[in-house]
């Protein structure tokens, strides 16, 4: 059986929720994407790795250069953990509005 990290250990750290919102919609180096921070290649490699590991992250080879891509599976253990909290925030905010909306109406 393959071990892999913890996907919510992962993203708490915030260089690598910044790698990855970075990579959202383009797929990137390693090189491109260290230009972005102010840290030695070798440090967002790791990153990059842990993400990897964690199939958040998926690498495809072109030609000589590796492109880190979003692995939309991946994400989607974290999408499904975030998916309750969503609702419910929703309908607070709808329960807000409304309460809003009727005050405004009786001024």
């Amino acid at each position: 059986m393959k071990l892999r990290r913890d996907v919510f250990q992962a993203i708490a750290d915030p260089t690598r929720r910044a790698i990855l919102t970075l990579i959202a919609v383009n797929a990137m180096t390693p090189t491109v994407i260290a230009e972005n921070f102010d840290y030695s290649r070798q440090t967002i490699s790791k990153h990059i790795q842990i993400l990897t590991e964690c199939e958040i992250l998926r690498q495809e080879q072109k030609g000589r250069e590796i492109y880190y891509q979003l692995n939309p599976e991946g994400m989607k253990e974290i999408a499904d953990f975030i998916e309750p909290f969503r609702k419910l925030w929703e309908e607070r905010f709808n329960k807000l509005e409304s309460v809003m909306k009727s005050y405004q109406s009786k001024k």
